[in-house]
């Protein structure tokens, strides 16, 4: 068993290798963030983390099915259809994270949550298939997206991950 579990985390990167991954991530992160930074600059709801999540969602999502197409030989390929799984994890995440956009007042709250709920369920999925590295070189550049560039940025902070206010006291 010791055995099985060490070479699921000392191959981690079959189909797709770590410098590939890195690559391929690390360049739907640049692309997101020009998008997002011009939807930023032009003070839309969806802003540069929103864009950041989901541009690196869909590029984990697709090195998933690189990786799972891999686990298969051409008689099992077809039975297992490791893409119509994606595609019916994605579909379930978006649906929860469309639960999470909210808007009130002509303002739209909830988008990077809703993008961090689509990361989340490519991050389970990833797992899922015994792909921990990739998981968490995913969950660190979320980790970053979500907790260093809101210091980066100014205002990209929305109120649902703005720190709580002082409590209030008696004292005048």
């Amino acid at each position: 068993m010791i055995e099985s579990a060490w070479n699921d985390l000392a191959k981690p990167f079959v189909e797709v290798p770590f410098d590939v991954a890195l690559l391929r991530l690390s360049a739907s992160l640049i692309l997101g963030a020009v998008i997002g930074w011009e939807r930023e600059a032009a003070r839309k709801g969806a802003g540069l983390r929103t864009h950041l999540m989901v541009s690196m969602a869909a590029c984990l999502f697709t090195l998933v099915a690189f990786e799972l197409v891999g686990l298969f030989d051409e008689s099992t390929a077809v039975e297992a259809d490791p893409l119509g799984l994606i595609g019916a994890v994605t579909s379930g995440v978006a649906f929860l994270a469309a639960g999470s956009i909210i808007v009130s007042g002509g303002k739209v709250h909830g988008l990077t949550t809703g993008a961090g709920l689509w990361l989340a369920g490519a991050i389970g999925l990833t797992c899922g298939i015994g792909r921990v590295p990739l998981a968490a070189l995913a969950t660190f550049m979320a980790f970053v997206v979500l907790r260093v560039l809101i210091y980066l940025v100014p205002g990209e902070a929305d109120e649902e991950e703005a720190p709580a206010p002082p409590p209030k006291t008696d004292e005048t």
